[in-house]
């Protein structure tokens, strides 16, 4: 639905600003800042006719990012975006609706506080936050500033995960009272990062954005960065973990734990570069006895349970597995009643992902910002579960068991965990006072 210019307080209103006032008919104008593995996943959903939104910029740190990108959509739209390496003369430009932010995850939160701060919309990749605080932070400027604001976790948007969450809501399997998600995959060994100049074309003082400065060590830029401490990426929990946990936490009905406890290590190739843990057991409870467990392997790729990835919902009268193929639902015996496989194709553990998930949840988005349908996930949604792998990580790096408020997961038996609730941040890059 349009509404009439005096609804929205046209006083003071440029013509300008009249033509920004989006309709339920109008195209948006897209652009896209981080051009890296996850590119994929946005070329159907914006050459799609039905989306009717025109790419408008792409942006990219990393110089050669920006042509390779422009040369994939060549198939899916019929003109060329802009190429601009400054995400900030992007985001000012009064012409952009909207933002979708796939840079790393130091740069989630603040790339869509400085879009929202300057009036666009913004789909931002999982984890939609680099640490609790900044979590908190977008949900309370969604708010102020009313713009739609909708993380990656599309599994939200599968027509068969939506079919047996809401089945599970309504008894299918009795009373859901435990959650087991799980991630297995075959990463390899990663260099050891030693000093040198920043590849050419890359302009590292903005990859850091937000992050403390320091000197550039080898292959950070691409990928790896994931894995070298904790400046940049948020471990494979951040990286993965968010997508499963979302889907527990969706079907348990459960925001806040009040309990988390982790046993995690590096378990493989021990004199490489990967810093953080690569192997991950964590558990979350919740009140009402109810809880979900995380069982993570990021270089041992036996598959416990099956498949690389999914989910496992324990009721008292029976069982469901889902992962991002569709589900099985089983009975207290263990005999499966129904199932429901995928009509769609959605990458598993393969780099970057996308696939016909993916289209679903950012057309669901496209549509959100026009007002024709709801979110299949708010911001609200993403910003719990990525806490979850927050709280995961602080107990990893504390070592300790922490108890946390059921109202909003701070925590509150250690001043070192809590210390973690946010981090240091460049002069100048600091969240927003609300």
């Amino acid at each position: 639905m349009t509404l009439g210019l005096s609804a929205l307080g046209a006083v003071g209103f440029s013509p300008k600003s009249y033509a920004r006032i989006l309709g339920a008919n109008d195209r948006l104008n897209v652009a896209i800042a981080g051009l890296g593995r996850r590119l994929g996943a946005f070329y159907e959903p914006i050459g799609l006719k039905s989306s009717n939104v025109n790419l408008l910029y792409l942006c990219d740190a990393m110089q050669s990012q920006m042509p390779k990108a422009a040369k994939n959509f060549e198939k899916w739209i019929d003109y060329q975006p802009k190429q601009e390496q400054n995400i900030f003369k992007v985001l000012d430009d009064k012409e952009v609706d909207v933002l979708i932010n796939a840079t790393p995850d130091h740069w989630h939160a603040p790339g869509t506080w400085l879009a929202l701060e300057r009036g666009k919309h913004v789909y931002v990749e999982k984890p939609c936050s680099h640490n609790p605080r900044e979590g908190e932070v977008l949900v309370a400027l969604q708010k102020k500033y009313n713009k739609v604001v909708q993380m990656g976790n599309q599994q939200r948007s599968a027509p068969e995960s939506r079919e047996v969450i809401a089945a599970i809501h309504q008894g299918a399997i009795g009373k859901a009272y435990l959650a087991k998600a799980f991630y297995s995959n075959a990463r390899g060994a990663v260099p050891n990062p030693i000093p040198q100049a920043p590849p050419e074309g890359l302009d590292w003082e903005l990859f850091q954005g937000p992050a403390p400065r320091k000197p550039y060590m080898h292959d950070t830029w691409d990928y790896n960065w994931h894995w070298y401490g904790w400046d940049y990426g948020t471990g494979e929990t951040g990286n993965n973990a968010t997508h499963e946990l979302d889907v527990a936490r969706w079907a348990l009905q459960v925001d806040f734990p009040q309990q988390v406890s982790v046993v995690a290590g590096k378990m493989h190739f021990p004199e490489d570069g990967w810093t953080m843990y690569d192997t991950m057991d964590a558990t979350f409870t919740f009140e009402n006895g109810l809880s979900i467990q995380w069982d993570g392997k990021s270089r041992n790729n036996y598959k416990t349970y099956g498949s690389d990835r999914g989910t496992i919902i324990y009721g008292t009268e029976g069982t469901v597995y889902v992962d991002r193929n569709g589900y099985r639902m089983m009975d207290r015996s263990g005999k499966e009643i129904k199932s429901n496989k995928a009509k769609t194709q959605e990458a598993g553990t393969a780099l970057g992902g996308g696939g016909d998930m993916s289209t679903l949840h950012i057309v669901n988005f496209f549509n959100a910002v026009r007002g024709l349908e709801k979110q299949n996930s708010t911001i609200e949604e993403g910003a719990t579960s990525t806490l979850l792998c927050h709280l995961a990580n602080i107990s990893s790096r504390t070592g300790e068991t922490l108890r946390c408020d059921p109202k909003n997961g701070h925590i509150l038996n250690s001043k070192k965990a809590m210390a973690l609730w946010s981090r240091a941040y460049e002069k100048g890059w600091a969240p927003p006072g609300l």
